[in-house]
């Protein structure tokens, strides 16, 4: 695709939120919801699942028919299928979209939802998007995750909804936007997709970047310092976003310019062990960074393995083993009631 295809339809700043994209949003949010427990999850590929539409979506529907692609009306045509509809598809049919705006999905987070989605079933629809040249397969626009779990929890089918966008700026915007009301986006995904668009020539500057995801360009430069560090790194901070947001990982990009990897992982470990504020960091990057420092700080001896430890969905702490013989819990935010149960299970376990 070129540059100018990519980009095309993008040439104002979509911040001030057009009601062409709210409706856009407003109709996906709304169709997920239509999604029942307990729907069929039969092994028949492109089977219907036949939502009851709102009269909003049912007329915003009625205008997409309207306005809609050629070519996504002619696969409509073919497989006699209704905007809105949910219907089953073949896993082994879907697949990623290269401009997917998630980057990172966490291991123990897909494992988690894989257990979810094995007892409860799929709850919501993904958003698949057709590839034209590839009749039968389709690219995701949203629920990647979704995927990965179902593949994890060895099913072969998944309820989707079947949208009508190019793959393009297009399709990774509206994710990009999805992502950003679940709070599921973060600086690390930013900032390999990012980079990534920048060097496939895509856009010809951070500063047209910026323009066509309607951001400040100060924010898309943060996010491209963040790109530099090796994925070893970023994957330390994706999973605690809590800990490291756009500052605090700009803070620890700098420091890793100046003393590599290897001591910026520790830094990291340093960063959860003593619960450092971003200022606290900073003034380490100062330090560490200075010329006048002749020896090697002695490291926090790093972890072998972290768990993450989570209550009803909230990160609480974690669970980290060092070497052969220690274990190192750490947990907040808890009630009284639960911590003394929590020193009961351990003191039974030891005895």
């Amino acid at each position: 695709m070129k540059p100018s295809q990519f980009a095309k339809g993008f040439q104002a700043r979509p911040d001030t939120t057009s009601s062409e994209k709210r409706t856009a949003l407003d109709r996906l949010n709304a169709i997920d919801g239509l999604v029942k427990n307990g729907a069929p999850t039969g092994d028949v590929p492109n089977r219907v699942i036949q939502p009851i539409l709102s009269q909003d979506v049912a007329e915003a529907e009625t205008a997409d028919i309207a306005n809609e692609s050629a070519a996504y009306r002619a696969w409509r045509i073919e497989h006699a299928y209704r905007p809105g509809q949910v219907i089953e598809l073949a896993l082994k049919t879907i697949k990623p979209s290269p401009f997917n705006p998630r980057h990172f999905y966490l291991k123990a987070s897909i494992a988690e939802l894989a257990v979810n989605l094995a007892k409860q079933g799929q709850q919501q629809a993904i958003h698949v998007i057709p590839d034209y040249d590839n009749p039968g397969t389709y690219f995701v626009s949203d629920g990647g995750r979704r995927v990965r779990a179902l593949k994890e929890a060895n099913k072969e089918s998944v309820k989707a909804i079947v949208i009508d966008l190019p793959i393009g700026i297009q399709s990774y915007k509206l994710g990009y936007d999805l992502n950003v009301q679940r709070d599921s986006q973060t600086v690390f995904d930013n900032a390999v997709v990012w980079k990534r668009f920048l060097e496939d020539r895509h856009f010809q500057s951070q500063k047209e970047l910026a323009e066509h995801l309607g951001l400040d360009e100060s924010t898309v430069a943060v996010a491209l310092s963040i790109a530099k560090l090796p994925e070893v790194v970023m994957h330390e901070m994706v999973a605690r976003p809590d800990r490291f947001g756009s500052n605090m990982a700009y803070q620890v990009g700098r420091y890793h310019t100046a003393r590599g990897a290897d001591a910026t992982l520790r830094l990291i470990n340093k960063i959860l062990s003593d619960d450092l504020s971003t200022r606290q960091v900073a003034d380490i990057v100062k330090g560490r960074a200075s010329a006048q420092e002749s020896t090697k700080p002695a490291g926090r001896q790093r972890y072998a393995q972290r768990l993450e430890i989570k209550l009803g969905g909230v990160s609480v702490g974690d669970l980290k083993s060092y070497g052969d013989d220690r274990i190192e819990l750490r947990l907040k935010g808890l009630t009284r009631e639960k911590r003394d149960d929590i020193l009961r299970q351990i003191e039974k376990m030891l005895k």
